[in-house]
């Protein structure tokens, strides 16, 4: 059975269909993989009880039955509604709250077929807890460490879903991204990570930190496969995408903080993928977008608002973000990174309608129509150093593996475009003319 490893999520997929290997052969797998190697890593927060029962069910289901996803095992990123188990955002405060039902994406992956073995642990509350907080520390789930080497950066805050995938256990896992918690997490893992563009998903029972900014996303060992999660979790509109003919690609580069790249990116990398593409007959142009600073004004004023809307139909006895805030500060202890985040986002009013927060929404929207008219011929844009302004524009963007660094550990190239299926077309292309990275040795 460790020859599933090497199984794309396509050919995995066609497997069971055809009853090569059974739904409940692939659940036993995954379970022991991660009985055996999860001890060290720390993935996993929690398994599905019945996880094996639904795979009997599917293993009996008449042949033919349309379900594009059927029998795939999938493990879910903890501030994700599944029913049943815990929603916990990583907080230690949320301990008590399992959730009654499915959140829409998750009962979009059940009716696809997809099988949940479980929820990850996670960067608490998404990476917005405190500043000095590491990468894949929540006070619920402790640290989450990378299969490649125990003391690299997992990235964050989707951690253990990247962690997860990377280290075979499950065939792909969902996430959520604000500002790169599910691309750059991918890439830091060896993992190919989409998030749609703004809205295309429901955010409905996942633990926000802005409405305006969140997106639950797919990882999977390769793009193909975290397209095929992705379109299960929404209304299909990424499938039957193919890839680019590198010659018609047109590319952008955007060159903005170009000298600061840093692992999970590499400048080696991209520098022998930009060549690539243009000895393809690729057409290269440049753009310059560095970060904006609304994104920091958006969460700190719609953090509180979204928080406390959705605790309010939750099962956790405390109900707003004071509580949480008053339950660390009752015993410190429990956060050792502190909570200035939290704190920060208490000294905000919650309202929308504040002039602060309507100056930086005007201001994305002007930035959104602005980077849509300079992406309008464009299939892709590279990034090149750090900028968040796709994420603040919510334009779909993806990370494809690119290759091993010289630390044992994997890069990543991330990508973003103003059409998305125009984008995972050209991402296709790039995937294809990359090294690719290994899988960890566990």
């Amino acid at each position: 059975m460790d020859g599933i490893l090497d199984f794309t999520v396509r050919e995995l997929l066609r497997a069971i269909r055809e009853r090569k290997v059974g739904a409940e052969e692939l659940v036993r797998f995954y379970l022991e993989r991660i009985e055996r190697y999860d001890g060290r890593l720390n993935a996993v927060a929690e398994l599905a009880p019945d996880a094996l029962r639904r795979a009997r069910e599917l293993d009996m289901r008449p042949a033919g039955e349309d379900m594009p996803l059927c029998g795939l095992p999938v493990l879910v990123k903890d501030n994700i509604d599944v029913a049943g188990l815990h929603t916990t955002a990583g907080s230690a405060a949320l301990e008590d709250n399992v959730a009654d039902a499915d959140a829409p994406v998750i009962a979009n992956l059940r009716r696809a077929g997809a099988l949940i073995l479980g929820k990850t642990n996670m960067t608490e509350f998404a990476n917005f807890t405190s500043r000095g907080m590491p990468n894949g520390f929540s006070s619920r789930g402790g640290q989450v460490r990378s299969a490649y080497r125990a003391d690299a950066d997992p990235s964050g805050s989707s951690t253990g879903s990247a962690v997860a995938v990377s280290a075979g256990f499950c065939a792909a896992a969902v996430g959520t991204d604000t500002s790169f918690s599910v691309v750059v997490c991918a890439a830091a893992n060896g993992c190919a990570g989409l998030k749609s563009a703004a809205g295309t998903l429901s955010g409905r029972g996942i633990v926000p930190i802005s409405h305006t900014l969140d997106s639950a996303g797919a990882i999977a060992r390769d793009l193909d496969g975290a397209m095929l999660l992705a379109a299960a979790m929404g209304d299909g509109a990424a499938s039957g995408v193919t890839p680019a003919a590198p010659r018609r690609l047109r590319i952008a580069v955007n060159l903005a903080n170009r000298d600061k790249i840093s692992p999970p990116c590499s400048e080696e990398g991209t520098e022998a993928l930009l060549a690539a593409l243009r000895a393809e007959g690729a057409e290269l142009t440049e753009v310059n977008r560095p970060f904006s600073p609304q994104m920091t004004e958006i969460m700190r004023c719609e953090f509180m608002h979204d928080l406390e809307e959705y605790l309010a139909s939750s099962n956790t006895k405390r109900k707003t973000l004071r509580d949480i805030a008053d339950f660390y500060r009752e015993d410190p202890s429990r956060m050792p990174y502190g909570i200035t985040h939290l704190e920060g986002a208490l000294e905000a009013s919650g309202r929308l309608d504040d002039a602060p927060y309507l100056e930086a929404m005007a201001e994305r929207k002007r930035l959104r129509a602005e980077m849509a008219e300079e992406l309008k011929d464009v299939d892709a844009c590279v990034m090149t150093g750090p900028t968040n302004v796709m994420h603040v524009a919510g334009f779909p963007s993806l990370s494809v593996p690119l290759r091993m660094g010289e630390d044992g550990t994997p890069r990543g190239v991330i990508l973003y475009g103003a059409d998305e299926r125009r984008l995972l077309a050209a991402a296709l292309a790039v995937e294809r003319l990359v090294p690719g990275v290994a899988r960890p040795a566990l």
